[in-house]
């Protein structure tokens, strides 16, 4: 029962965008249900970006606090690291709300002006 979960809600979180992402070629203006559907594809996209970059987070604080635990004098040499690695784990968060954001069509990607 447990993999059949687990295969459930991969196929449901991998599904969804492609579900959203096939709209017609032609369609400029969205119904109200498609707009519903490009809102569920955001949610999802960024709730799995919170919750991977929670647990990546959560694990490098542990480990790095682990290491001053077991060797007080390593504080200093251990202390930056580990805020320039949660410094990117969060970097990739902020990156998977701004594709959420624009998959929806609320910012307008430009780029080169």
């Amino acid at each position: 029962m447990r993999n059949i979960t687990k295969i459930a809600s991969f196929l449901f979180t991998f599904l969804v965008p492609a579900i959203v992402l096939a709209a017609p070629a032609g369609a400029a203006e969205t119904s109200g249900s498609e707009r519903s559907i490009y809102g569920f594809a955001m949610a999802i996209a960024i709730g799995l970006a919170a919750l991977g970059g929670g647990l990546g987070q959560g694990r490098a604080v542990a480990a790095a606090l682990e290491g001053i635990c077991r060797n007080p004098n390593s504080a200093g040499k251990v202390l930056v690291p580990m805020l320039l690695g949660l410094a990117f784990i969060e970097s990739l968060v902020i990156f998977a709300l701004i594709i959420a954001f624009t998959l929806g069509g609320y910012v307008a990607p430009t780029i080169g002006g």
